[in-house]
């Protein structure tokens, strides 16, 4: 179980949430943030930290919102990323972001 960010997140890259985050398992792309299901211990701080309410429990992601789960999954483990996030460079974003369109 993790959190997940979806669109919300999407060219706003706030990263209080990576301020939250006591094991640094958020990890930057190009246009969002994306959390590592495997390091995300469920605390459930990054939650409140998150000014656009893009951080959902990933049982609780709305549906139309669904494909963040996978998104994020696919992105930190496709770009080799562990072991925190602070000093991560950022990252190419998952199709699913890099289609979208600027806001």
């Amino acid at each position: 179980m993790a959190y997940v960010v979806t669109e919300a997140c999407i060219d706003v890259q706030d990263r209080s949430c990576m301020e939250e985050c006591p094991v640094d398992c958020i990890y930057p792309g190009d246009r969002m943030m994306y959390i590592h299901p495997d390091e995300c211990v469920d605390c459930g701080k990054c939650m409140p930290a998150c000014p656009s309410d893009a951080i959902h429990w990933e049982y609780k992601v709305p549906a139309e919102q669904a494909a963040f789960v996978e998104a994020n999954a696919v992105t930190v483990r496709s770009n080799g990323l562990s072991g925190g996030g602070e000093d991560a460079d950022p990252v190419p974003d998952h199709l699913l972001v890099a289609q979208r369109r600027p806001r």
